[in-house]
Order: C-alpha cells, then structure tokens, then sequence
C-alpha cells in the first residue's frame, strides 16, 4: 500500500480499533467501511472543500467596501490554504508538483475562455492576469489536489488500464478542443466515443479499509464530473464567476457543462498518471 500521511494513518488505525474484534463480516463491519469511504473522500476533498468554503463565505460576509477586493482576498486566502498543506505535510511536495501542473494548464484555459466571453469574474482587484483573478487556477488545482490523494488514500488499482501514451494522445486532444471548438467543428463526442473505447474496458479497484472494492473507471470519471458539476453550481451562485446566461439572475449551470467536466476528467487522469504509474491489483 502507498505511504500514507499522518491523518490517513489515523483514519486507517481508528477503524481498525474499532473492528479488531468484529466478525469479517456483518452490518458493523458494512457500517464501519462505509464510514471510513466518507472520511477518505471528505479528506481527499480537503483542499477544494476549503477553497470552496472561503468562497462561499466571502459572497455571504466580505464586506462591501473593503480596501482589499474580495477577488484579491480570495486569491491571498487560496495561497494561504496552499501553503498550510504542504507546511503541515498534509501534502506532499510530489504532489504540489503535479498540484501546479493543474493550475498553469488551468489558468491558461481561462485566460482564453474569459477572452472568448465563456465566462467572466468581476473586474476588481490587483492579483490578477487580464480578466482572470489568479484564484481561478487554485479552483483547478484544487481537481488535482483531490486526484493524487484520492489515489493514495484508496490505494488505487487498475486492470486493462490503456497504454499511457494513448491515453495522452487522447487528453491533448481533448485539450486543443476546448480552445478550438469556438473556430472549427465541435469534437467533444468524438472524443466522448473515444474516451469509451480507450477506456472501456479498464476497471479501478480500490481499498476501503478491509476489503477491495472494484468500479468501471469510466462510472469513476462521471461520478467525479457530477460532484464538479455540483460544486461549480456553488461557485457560481457565490458569484466566483458568472456563465453569460447567469449575468442577469443566476441559475444551475446547464447539464452540459457535465460532458466539460467528463472531458477535463480524462485530462486529470492523465496528468497524475505520468506521475504515479497505474499498477494492476495485487491479483493480476
């Protein structure tokens, strides 16, 4: 099993405290792998939860005519929440790599996306390039941060797992599409039917606690593009940024914007991939 921080040892030892003397089987056992499932994923969300929360937050409480923007608040606060990870060791500096690597390929979508008019934030303070306050790329690590502690703290596995190269033909694909679908013919279910075939097949296991527990890897990118999908709805509500349709009453963001998060799912795969090689389960 991959090395675990302090925190994920201590969720680890806690349910195994409580199962030493539980049947292998039985609802308390059930219940117990159920909860360490929450806790996992809700520490595995940690820095996207607080990122969230201080957005949220600021939209309810930052006062209106403070001297500090409140794009610039949210910016400095993101920086801080970053910084605590990494001093506290609550991540690792393997994964800030792969954490940055998010934002600066983030952070150049949005500087195009905001100039095509996709989306906008409000023109206030200094922290910021052209039209895109610098929180912006924290919101897309914060996708990383999520994908490489997920993998560790599950302990992921995976069978038929695609040729890495393929896949990053695939990803790149996706990528330039983003960009080029607003001159050229939109590809994304092209690329939706290739992200079946390539990764069809392949099935992801991961570890609870006791036992392994396996899922098709493409329910996993779906599952993860909903949660996005949800959190962005938040966001945008909290008037982090704003879709055109929303400049004149916010509602939910259209279902569409599930197949952008999908897409950008395979994009984040590929990433933490060529950082932490897929391994097939233990079995195989």
């Amino acid at each position: 099993m991959r090395e675990l921080t302090a925190v994920e040892e201590l969720i680890d030892g806690s349910a195994s405290r409580f199962l030493d003397h539980a049947p292998a089987r039985g609802l308390r056992t059930k219940l117990t792998e159920f909860t360490v499932f929450g806790l996992k994923q809700a520490w595995a969300c940690i820095f996207g939860a607080s990122l969230l929360a201080v957005i949220f937050g600021a939209h309810l409480w930052y006062p209106a005519g403070a001297g500090l923007a409140r794009n610039d608040f949210l910016t400095i606060a993101a920086v801080v929440i970053q910084v605590l990870m990494v001093a506290t060791r609550l991540e690792t500096l393997r994964e800030l790599r792969v954490i940055v690597l998010f934002h600066l390929v983030g952070t150049v979508m949005e500087l195009f996306k905001t100039d095509v008019g996709s989306w906008s934030y409000e023109a206030e303070g200094v922290l910021r390039v052209g039209a895109v306050p610098l929180f912006s790329g924290f919101m897309y690590a914060a996708v990383g941060s999520y994908m490489v502690r997920v993998y560790r703290v599950f302990d992921l596995r995976f069978s038929r797992y695609p040729r890495r190269w393929i896949t990053a033909i695939l990803a790149a694909a996706v990528y330039v599409n983003f960009f080029s679908h607003h001159y050229i013919v939109d590809a994304r279910w092209i690329l939706l039917a290739g992200v079946v075939v390539i990764y069809g097949r392949c099935v992801m296991y991961f570890r609870v606690f006791r036992r392994r527990f396996r899922m098709p890897l493409i329910l996993a990118f779906l599952l993860v593009a909903l949660f996005i999908w949800i959190a962005e709805n938040i966001a945008t509500w909290s008037h982090a940024w704003l879709y055109p349709s929303q400049l004149d009453g916010w509602h939910l963001v259209s279902a569409d914007k599930l197949v952008s998060w999908f897409l950008l799912m395979i994009i984040s795969v590929v990433l933490v991939a060529w950082v932490y090689k897929p391994v097939p389960p233990a079995s195989a």
